[in-house]
Formats: C-alpha cells, sequence, structure tokens
C-alpha cells in the first residue's frame, strides 16, 4: 500500500541536498570547534559560515544567532533567559503569553510563575486564535519582562500580526518573542522589517535534520543562560556544537526559502481545494483557524460526533499519515488547549484533525484523502453514536 504523508507540521524528511553539506561532518572534517587545531578549526569555520548564512537571511548580526537542540529549546531559553534578566536588571516581573502557544512556551511559563514567581497573565485571542490587540495593551505595563506570541499556530494555522504586536510592546518597554518554528518555513519575514526582539526556529520544520535549532535576535541578547558549563554561543548555551546538524540547518533555511515563492502559491492551492471538499462533503465539518491569514499548508477540523483519535487510527489504515489536536493521556481523551481557546465545546474539540501539506503532496494525493475521508467520518459517527 503506498502511504501519503500529510503531517508535515509534526515534521519534515531530510532534503537530500541537505544531507550532502551535512555528511562530510560526521566522518571527515568531524573536529571539535572548541579545539585549537586544524580540525578544530575546520569545525569551527562550518559553524562561523552557518550563523553568518542564518544571520543574513534574517538580517541581523552574527551575535543575534544562537544555536540550540530545537525550536523548544529556543522558546524556553527566550521565555526562562529573558524574564530572569529583566527581573535581576530591571526588577519586572511580569510574562505575557496567549492560551494558544505551543507547549515549550506555555510550560515554561507555567513554570516561572509556579516556581519563580512571576506574575503572569494570558492575552485574549479571538476565535481564530488571533491576539486581541487591545488586551495586549491594557495588560503590558512597566513591570512587563516579556511577551511571548506565537507567530503562526502549529494546531490551527492562524498567522498573528506579530509586527503590529511588536510594536505594542516596544511602545511599552516589553520584550517580545515570537514561537515562529511553523512561520519558518512559510512566510518571507525577517528582523528588520518585522520588530521582532526573538525568534524561536526550529530545523526539522523545513527539510533540516532534527534536534537542532536557533535562537535569532534582532540584537545581542541579553538573557540568562539556560545551559551552563563552556562558552560556546557567547557563554549563552553550553556544549560542544553539533556541526552537522547546524550546517544542515543553514543550507535547508536557504533552500526553504529560496523555493518559497514558488512553493507557497501550489500549497495554498492544494490546501483550499481540501479545505473546500471536506467542508462541503461532510456534514458538521468545521474548519478551526483563520480561512485567511493561516499557513499555506495547512488545514484543520473539527467534525460533530468524531472520536479524533479513533480517526487517526482508521486514517493509517487507510494510507494516510495526519495528527490530531486531542492528545490521549492514558486512554483518557483530552480536548486541545487551543481549541478549547477558541471557544470550541469540548466534546466537538475531541473531533479534531489536522492536515498539513508539504514537499511530497500532490493533487492526486489531495483527491486521494478527500475521496477517504467522508466513508472514514461515517464510519466513525456510526461507532460512536
Amino acid at each position: 500500500m503506498d502511504r501519503i504523508y500529510l503531517d508535515y507540521a509534526a515534521t519534515t524528511p531530510l532534503d537530500r541536498r541537505v544531507f550532502a553539506k551535512m555528511e562530510p561532518f560526521f566522518t571527515q572534517d568531524f573536529g571539535n570547534p572548541s579545539s585549537i587545531h586544524t580540525f578544530g578549526q575546520q569545525a569551527e569555520a562550518a559553524v562561523d559560515n552557518a550563523r553568518t548564512g542564518i544571520a543574513g537571511m534574517f538580517h541581523v548580526s552574527t551575535d543575534g544567532v544562537i544555536f540550540t537542540s530545537g525550536g523548544s529549546e529556543s522558546d524556553n531559553l527566550a521565555v526562562r533567559g529573558t524574564a530572569l534578566w529583566q527581573r535581576r536588571t530591571h526588577g519586572k516581573n511580569k510574562i505575557i503569553t496567549s492560551p494558544v502557544e505551543h507547549h515549550a512556551v506555555l510550560a515554561t511559563v507555567e513554570q516561572l510563575g509556579d516556581a519563580y514567581g512571576f506574575d503572569v497573565h494570558l492575552v485574549k485571542v479571538d476565535r481564530s486564535g488571533k491576539v486581541d490587540l487591545t488586551d495586549l495593551e491594557r495588560l503590558i505595563d512597566e513591570d512587563t519582562a516579556v511577551v511571548s506570541i506565537i507567530f503562526a499556530n502549529n494546531e490551527i494555522g492562524t498567522i498573528n500580526p506579530v509586527s503590529e504586536i511588536a510594536e505594542v510592546c516596544h511602545r511599552k518597554g516589553a520584550i517580545f518573542h515570537s514561537d515562529a518554528v511553523q512561520a519558518a518555513a512559510h512566510l518571507e519575514f525577517d528582523l528588520e522589517n518585522s520588530p521582532i526582539d526573538l525568534i524561536s526556529i526550529g530545523a526539522h520544520k523545513f527539510y533540516g535534520p532534527k534536534g537542532v535549532g536557533a535562537l535569532v535576535s534582532r540584537k545581542k541578547p541579553e538573557l540568562f543562560p539556560q545551559i551552563t558549563g563552556g562558552k560556546q554561543e557567547n557563554g549563552l548555551r553550553a556544549g560542544t556544537h553539533n556541526v552537522p546538524s547546524i550546517v544542515g540547518m543553514a543550507e535547508a533555511l536557504l533552500l526553504a526559502r529560496e523555493g518559497m515563492a514558488v512553493r507557497s502559491p501550489e500549497l495554498t492551492h492544494m490546501r483550499d481545494r481540501l479545505i473546500e471538499r471536506v467542508t462541503e462533503e461532510i456534514p458538521g465539518a468545521m474548519v478551526t483557524g483563520d480561512l485567511k491569514e493561516r499557513l499555506p499548508n495547512h488545514a484543520s477540523f473539527v467534525f460533530e460526533s468524531v472520536d479524533g483519535n479513533r480517526l487517526l487510527v482508521q486514517l493509517d489504515m487507510a494510507g494516510f499519515a495526519c495528527s490530531s489536536g486531542s492528545a490521549c493521556k492514558t486512554g483518557d481523551p483530552q480536548p486541545s488547549d487551543v481549541l478549547l481557546a477558541l471557544g470550541i465545546e469540548p466534546k466537538l474539540a475531541l473531533g479534531s484533525l489536522r492536515v498539513t501539506l508539504g514537499s511530497g503532496t500532490t493533487d492526486e494525493h489531495i483527491d486521494s484523502f478527500t475521496r477517504a475521508l467522508p466513508g472514514l467520518i461515517e464510519a466513525n459517527r456510526k461507532r460512536n453514536s
């Protein structure tokens, strides 16, 4: 059976061109960048070249690129590191985020509130998951250490007005971080034209290797390190550099940005066909997230009287890899926090489905998926009735 992968928001396959760039650093140029001999110098040069390339793509200085193990670590470093720095140097004690963030941000903020005594506030979002700018302006004051709002939502695809959010933060003197893990693969932006202070990226979302990411800062960042030890990354992130993956991330990001102008319209066309067919052919299907301001590869739904986890198993057995907004914990399905924040009823939120497209997706895949889904939904509903 030919299997069709429709879960590109979860991870992407490594681009062969990226692997070709990485391969020598596993076996031939394997030195530690902290070593002073020739092997180390070659590895250090590779890391420096990758840093220079990423800095150039986002229009920041090389001091503004901190290599990490992925998007989650970048989120942790940005939020926890900035909050602690701002409190120690300026006495600020408030953190603002939204209820639709990735858990890498939400869990970090929760810990900062519970264990470190920070004053945590959640800004309101509308039915599409966009931040309420009026509420944000109301919440920010001179005590705000950091504001963290997701650029493009991993679960519902909604794109936030991050430049406007940054302007509100700056008027109030607050640092603004945005989780751009999903956005970096599909949206053209830099930190010169969009006044975000800090963004998080993860390579495996744009056809790079897993286990590597970066925190990118518009200016030299001021934050507490979360991993201490050596002096790597200007003392902000200790640990021997993952040279092959850093090289791969820089190449993958370059390829993604170079191909964006061609690929994004193709993905948008297939996404819109998928959404149209699902909503037309399946009674009780509702699109989640913003219908226009959303990632070009992202379609997400909730279905009445459907068990989302069971639907994923049905789809997998039929040859389709997708994901759901609900998480099964010890056999007890829980509705997605993101969907609940949109005002969706818990029972309906349990019937969620995320379909994300990518480099391997074709029109034929969309046709095959939209032919199969109505029957699977009907069977799922019969079992639940």
